[in-house]
């Protein structure tokens, strides 16, 4: 079989998986489950295979036409290299992962087919956006994973947070594909095709005629898919979603097309120095934003959010200063060790009986009750903190050492204050990501909150998935900086000295000084007696989330009258606190600016069309009825009232007559 026909059923078969799903889901409940992962498993295989062959050498290329356009031809096309060939092969293994993990996570959920449908197509559709060689077939995969994440956010839609938030993450995101849309045409109108090996070739060439109007569109809708500021909002609220949908949104696709997107066409972007200097901007305020709003979260989810908006505003940042390798190599070490988060969560909130979205302040004894999740997790928050020799330490300092390189005037398509902005950002992002770390190890696992009921251990599928993605969260930055600039440009992603040892202090000094912090608050805290907690009936871990969200209240008795007090991100942001707590009010700023307006607009189209429009739509028809109220009074049904108005009648016209001839 051929590489091409291995990486066309590489997206073919999770969505073939997705129909089957749908129509077998009532009338063969049975087949749901494995038609829900061995399609995608198989898909996996298939994408290891298809990099395996690709080897990080030439780019594999082929193309049919799709149909005549008239003008601009649209093409049913691949391209894979090397970022591609890897990308796939992290897309399938975290949905391969999440569709296992969730037959246990969401095993008592009637709606469970439909999910596990939406979440092959989910798969698909990123799937198609990697391998896509034509800038139309890549638009068809972004937005069907618009739709699937309304969809799937929207999972528990009986409660209004989960309304709320998938319709939000829907109109967020279609804000900024709007002016993408825009920027797709103006890029094809100017290269003169879709494909993206001539709009490559096009702007080698110095064919783009508006380079940076085009860059700054497209920028509009990666800012809105990857969750970049000021587009971020709708990623913390879509965690009212099923945990094992934040993992695969945060992880695999969703936020990864954004980042994917403008590594796959970096070339358009570098032709505007004023579009990277943009995006550097963008990528600092989104690292930094993210940290301090991380550090004020009480859910342990939204701390997750939050984290994977400051990771991806890393990636920007290493695109903004021209390295796209350091940008996907952060990407694949992200998605490993930040879908194990996640995945990690759900058993965490399975275990700790808090509510929907688990606040950490009520979790307590949580570290002998679920070891693999403690050790998995424990795994993943150094990798997330970059603390060596786990991978996030190598993927993220790459990134800082290409910003650094970039300060340094050793590149001369990329402006050195690009390299500066992110630099610094990076520095201050690392310190609060190992901040808000540690801040969620030691009160997810150490807190003194609450003791929740123990319900039992969670499925086997559950537990096996944490240690699979251990793997690569311990050991895949290691291996992979020597072996992946062969697939990425030949691109140097060794840690340098410099940014290995700023980066890996200022991570250091934030988990200790969050530590002391911790330990400061546990001797002054005053020790809450914690009532009776009522014992929950039983039931999954989709069922506790889906209950908690329900009913807005902790799913196990009165735990909410018992948080932990020792909570060292109040005393570390001080008055800061409770505007990072919102998202410093950037809710608030879009309801004033947005939301008011096209309300207050909407009442007056709607006064105007009741109060104006009708007006005259009615009196039109009052003197029509007012005719018909006296025609119908004239009709008495009296014979004598007919004859007399016929004689009268005949009186008037007489008269008439003779005053006419009398006239003449």
């Amino acid at each position: 079989m051929t590489t091409t026909t291995l990486a066309v059923l590489v997206p073919l078969l999770p969505f073939l998986g997705a129909v089957a799903g749908l129509l077998l889901g009532r009338t063969a409940p049975g087949f749901v489950r494995p038609l829900a992962v061995l399609p995608t498993l198989t898909a996996f295989v298939l994408a290891v295979l298809v990099a395996a062959r690709q080897g990080g050498d030439a780019a594999i290329d082929a193309a049919t036409e799709l149909t005549p356009t008239g003008s601009v031809p649209v093409y049913l096309a691949l391209h894979i290299d090397g970022f591609a060939a890897l990308v796939a092969v992290l897309v399938g293994l975290v949905a391969s992962c999440v569709q296992i993990y969730s037959t246990g996570y969401l095993r008592d959920d009637p709606r469970y087919p439909s999910y596990a449908a939406l979440v092959s197509l989910f798969t698909s559709a990123m799937l198609l956006v990697v391998y896509s060689g034509d800038l139309i077939v890549l638009l068809v995969g972004w937005e069907v994973m618009g739709i699937c994440s309304y969809f799937l956010v929207g999972h528990y839609w009986e409660t209004p947070e989960a309304r709320a938030a998938s319709l939000k993450a829907f109109l967020v995101t279609k804000l900024g594909d709007v002016p993408f849309l825009i920027g797709l045409f103006a890029l094809a109108t100017d290269a003169g095709s879709f494909r993206i090996t001539r709009v490559l070739d096009t702007v080698a060439h110095g064919g783009l005629h508006h380079p940076t109007v085009i860059a700054l569109l497209l920028l509009a809708g990666v800012a809105g898919k990857s969750a970049q500021f000021p587009l971020h909002t709708w990623l913390p609220d879509a965690m009212a979603g099923p945990t094992p949908v934040s993992a695969l949104i945060h992880a695999a696709t969703m936020v990864a097309a954004g980042v994917y997107f403008i590594a796959r066409l970096l070339p358009v972007f570098e032709a505007s120095a004023a579009a990277m200097v943009v995006m550097a901007v963008m990528a600092a305020i989104t690292m930094t934003g993210s940290g301090l709003a991380a550090l004020a979260q009480d859910d342990i989810k939204r701390v997750l959010a939050y984290s994977t908006i400051g990771q991806l505003g890393y990636m920007t940042g290493a695109l903004a200063v021209g390295d796209r390798g350091a940008a996907v190599f952060h990407l694949l070490s992200h998605g490993a060790f930040k879908a194990l988060l996640f995945l990690a969560a759900g058993v965490v909130i399975h275990a700790a009986g808090t509510n929907s979205l688990a606040a950490m302040s009520r979790m307590s004894g949580l570290r002998d009750r679920v070891p693999d999740a403690y050790w998995t997790m424990t795994v993943a928050l150094l990798a997330l903190a970059a603390i060596p020799p786990f991978s996030g330490f190598f993927s993220k300092e790459s990134v800082l050492g290409a910003a650094e390189h970039v300060t340094s005037g050793h590149t001369g398509h990329v402006p050195a204050a690009t390299g500066w902005i992110v630099l610094v950002a990076g520095l201050l992002t690392a310190f609060l990501t190992a901040a808000y770390a540690t801040r969620l190890w030691l009160l997810a696992f150490r807190g003194h909150g609450a003791q929740a009921p123990d319900h039992g251990r969670q499925p086997l599928t559950m537990t096996v998935v944490l240690w699979v993605l251990a793997v690569p969260s311990l050991a895949l930055g290691g291996l992979a900086y020597r072996t992946l600039p062969d697939w990425f440009d030949g691109g140097d992603l060794a840690p340098t000295l410099t940014t290995s040892v700023l980066g890996t202090g200022v991570a250091l000094i934030g988990g200790l000084v969050t530590y002391a912090a911790w330990r400061h608050l546990t001797g002054l805290a005053a020790r809450v007696p914690l009532g009776a907690v009522a014992a929950h009936p039983g039931g999954d871990a989709g069922q506790v989330e889906a209950e908690a969200i329900a009913t807005h209240a902790p799913a196990y008795g009165d735990v909410a009258s018992a948080p932990d007090p020792a909570d060292p991100g109040r005393l570390l942001l001080g008055p800061l606190h409770r505007h990072a707590a919102v998202g410093f009010h950037l809710d608030a700023v879009y309801t004033a600016l947005f939301v008011r307006p096209v309300l207050a607009g909407a009442s007056l189209v709607r006064f105007l069309d009741r109060e104006v429009v009708e007006t005259y739509v009615r009196g039109a028809g009052v003197l029509p009825r007012w005719l018909g109220a006296a025609v119908r009074r004239a009709q008495t049904g009296n014979v004598q009232t007919y004859v007399s108005a016929l004689l009268a009648g005949t009186v008037v016209l007489a008269v008439a007559a003779v005053l006419v001839a009398t006239g003449a």
